[in-house]
């Protein structure tokens, strides 16, 4: 072969791979979105029962100390965003939660204590299509705060990845 040959060869060799990268990226990409329009639906299908569970393993947490949970209002909106590393989806829905002091937990004196909390509640999607809600809120954080506070692990996903 002359080097003309070579450089043809080299450059078929660079646009199959260029290509090939380009199918690879937009496989993902489509496999994203549809498993987003997935996970949402299923999520406000099953929202009722999630926010149970929350409340659920929030209430057995013992955090914070000395309190119990009391109530727990969801807000209506969801955002979404996903784990950088592993691609896992999360939602994340605002809360406002009230506590009450526990006899003898040593925060019946503290008025604070029936003061509404606000905070960001967590769900990770798992990959065999259920939603799994975390039970440990983020507190003083809405669900925009959240993920840039936690820009370094969460990407944001909704209506821009159409």
């Amino acid at each position: 072969m002359n080097v003309t040959e070579w450089i043809v060869v080299a450059v078929v060799f660079v646009f199959g791979i260029v290509l090939g990268a380009i199918a690879t990226k937009r496989r993902q990409s489509h496999f994203r979105r549809r498993q987003l329009d997935e996970a949402r639906v299923l999520f406000q299908g099953m929202r009722e029962q999630l926010e149970a569970k929350f409340l659920q393993r929030a209430a057995l947490s013992g955090k914070p100390r000395g309190l119990r949970w009391a109530d727990c209002e969801f807000e209506h909106d969801v955002a979404y965003a996903r784990d950088r590393q592993t691609g896992q989806l999360c939602a994340l829905v605002a809360v406002s939660i009230k506590f009450e002091a526990v006899p003898g937990g040593g925060m019946e004196e503290v008025e604070a204590v029936d003061n509404a909390k606000f905070g960001t509640a967590i769900f990770h999607y798992d990959p065999k299509h259920q939603w799994i809600p975390d039970g440990r809120p983020i507190f003083n954080l809405n669900p925009s705060e959240a993920v840039l506070r936690f820009h370094d692990t969460l990407e944001p996903v909704g209506q821009n990845d159409r």
